[in-house]
């Protein structure tokens, strides 16, 4: 491949897109009220955009890279990781490995138009709920 995409594999999210994400994901909290902290990863899990609200706790920057990873690694939103991974579950203590996944609502894979995962998106500020509906905005804006 040459020019502009040279080295990119079409099962990995540009730069364009992840922006695109964060700022879908952005307007979301701000109809919600919320100030958020937002992560989009590509399909290897590697940061490729962020975006932290004014004012957005400092402890969420992490949370929601860790979101947007644990989606990308297992390739499912983090909610469904978290109810897999309680006491007795078929996933419990999986929030230990790979150096640490969020197993609570707020991660939800990326896909492109054919359905091939290319990358996570997470967010982190506020309710679990409304870090969901914030990334769920963000995925749809692809």
């Amino acid at each position: 491949m040459a020019g502009k995409y040279a080295g990119l594999s079409a099962q990995d999210i540009d730069l364009e897109a992840a922006q695109r994400a964060v700022a879908a994901a952005i307007k979301k909290a701000e109809e919600l009220g919320c100030k958020m902290n937002i992560a989009v990863v590509d399909a290897g899990a590697n940061l490729k955009a962020f975006g932290r609200m004014e004012n957005a706790w400092l402890g969420s920057i992490d949370i929601s890279i860790k979101k947007a990873k644990t989606a990308r690694f297992f390739d499912m939103p983090t909610g469904a990781i978290g109810n897999l991974s309680q006491p007795g579950g078929s996933l419990y203590n999986i929030e230990h490995s790979n150096g640490g996944l969020i197993t609570f609502p707020g991660g939800v894979p990326l896909q492109n138009a054919n359905g091939v995962v290319i990358g996570g998106i997470g967010v982190s500020g506020s309710t679990v709920e409304n870090d969901h509906a914030c990334a769920t905005a963000g995925a749809a804006a692809l």
